[in-house]
C-alpha cells in the first residue's frame, strides 16, 4: 500500500469520524439507501447543518418505497431550508427510475449508479465504496483541497486540465484494499483538519511530506476561482393577507426554488401596501435584494397552484429561506 493511503487509513481510524448517523455500525450491512441520500446531502453542505435534516428525512421517507411513492411535494417539504432543491427533485425521481428499472433495490454496478439522476462520479464513487466496499477514487471537494496542497497541485481545480490532473491522482492512490477507510478518511481529513480556512497542519498524519506546507503555500492552495462581483437582482414580494391567511403560489419545477412554494412576485412596488424590512439573499451565482409588502383585503377568487394557509401552516410547507424568514417577521408582529 501506498503511504499516502496508509497514513491517512491509519488515521482515520483513529481520530476519523466513526458515528454519523448514516455510517455502517459494526456487525451490521450498509445500507444503500440511507448512504446515497447522505452522500447527496452532503453535495455542497456541511455535516453539521445535514444531521438534522437527515434525520427529519429518514424518518419520514425510510426506504426507496416511501421515498418514490410520496409527492415531490412532500420531499420538497422535509428538504425545506437545506437549499440546492434540486437534489431534493433528482432523489424523488431517482427512487421512482430505481422503483421502476431496478425492481425497487438500490444498484450495485457503478454504471446503473451513476445514471441515477443527480448522481455524478464521485457521487457514484463513494456510494460505491460505503455501500459496496467497491474501490472507487472520489474527487469531491474536500479532497481537491487535500490533493492540491499535499501534491502542491496549482491552478483552480475547477479547470478541466487541473481536475483531470486529480482525477489522475485519485485513481492512482487509490487502494484495493481499506477502501472504506481511506475513502472516509479522506473526506474527514479535508473536513477536520485540511479545512479552507485556519487549517490545523500540526495535528496532520500528512504533514511531513505535505509539498504545500514544506513550502509554506497551506494558504495559497488550492488556487482560487477568480472571482467576479456577483450580480445583483430586485424583486418584491407580495405577502397576500386575508384574516390570519397568506397565499402561496408554486413555482415552476425548474430554477433554483423550482417546486417550491412561495410569495408572488413582481418588479415595481405596488402603492396599497405596508413594507416589512427588506433583506438580501446570496446564492452562489447572484444577490437577489427582497422587498417584502403586505396587502391586506378580501381573498380574491383561487388561482391555480396557490393556497392560503395560516403563518404556522405556512412554515411547514415546502418554502424557500427567505419565504420562512418573511413569515417569522409576520408572526413576531403578530404575537
Amino acid at each position: 500500500m501506498y503511504e499516502f493511503a496508509a497514513k491517512i487509513i491509519d488515521w482515520q481510524k483513529i481520530h476519523g469520524r466513526h458515528d454519523l448517523p448514516w455510517q455502517t455500525k459494526l456487525n451490521q450491512a450498509p445500507d444503500p439507501y440511507a448512504i446515497w441520500v447522505s452522500e447527496i446531502m452532503l453535495q455542497q453542505t456541511q455535516v453539521a447543518a445535514v444531521i438534522g435534516y437527515y434525520d427529519r428525512f429518514m424518518r419520514r421517507f425510510p426506504n426507496i418505497r416511501a421515498l418514490s411513492q410520496a409527492t415531490q411535494d412532500e420531499v420538497l417539504q422535509y428538504w425545506s431550508g437545506l437549499g440546492y432543491y434540486s437534489r431534493a427533485r433528482n432523489l424523488h425521481n431517482a427512487a421512482e427510475k430505481i422503483t421502476d428499472d431496478f425492481h425497487g433495490i438500490f444498484p450495485q454496478n457503478f454504471d446503473d449508479i451513476l445514471s441515477l439522476p443527480g448522481i455524478g462520479k464521485s457521487t457514484a464513487a463513494a456510494i460505491s465504496t460505503f455501500a459496496f466496499n467497491q474501490p472507487m477514487p472520489i474527487l469531491d471537494g474536500n479532497v481537491k483541497r487535500v490533493f492540491a496542497r499535499y501534491f502542491g497541485i496549482e491552478g483552480w481545480p475547477g479547470l478541466p486540465k487541473i481536475e483531470q490532473k486529480m482525477w489522475g491522482i485519485a485513481h492512482r492512490e487509490n487502494p484495493q484494499d481499506e477502501t472504506v477507510a481511506y475513502t472516509q478518511g479522506l473526506m474527514d481529513l479535508g473536513a477536520t483538519l485540511c479545512t479552507r480556512t485556519k487549517p490545523k497542519c500540526g495535528a496532520c498524519p500528512l504533514q511531513t511530506s505535505c509539498a504545500a506546507y514544506a513550502k509554506n503555500l497551506v494558504q495559497k492552495l488550492p488556487t482560487p476561482k477568480l472571482r467576479k462581483a456577483l450580480p445583483e437582482r430586485e424583486c418584491v414580494m407580495l405577502v397576500y393577507m386575508n384574516a390570519n391567511e397568506v397565499m402561496l403560489k408554486k413555482r415552476a419545477n425548474t430554477g433554483v426554488w423550482g417546486g417550491l412554494w412561495s410569495f408572488p412576485e413582481t418588479e415595481k412596488l405596488p402603492q396599497i401596501a405596508k413594507k416589512l424590512p427588506a433583506f438580501t439573499h446570496t446564492f452562489t451565482h447572484f444577490k437577489l435584494h427582497i422587498q417584502p409588502v403586505m396587502i391586506f383585503g378580501s381573498k380574491p377568487p383561487d388561482k391555480p397552484n396557490t393556497v392560503w394557509l395560516t403563518p404556522d401552516e405556512a412554515l411547514q410547507a415546502a418554502i424557500p429561506t427567505p419565504v420562512r424568514k418573511i413569515l417569522l417577521q409576520i408572526k413576531n408582529k403578530a404575537a
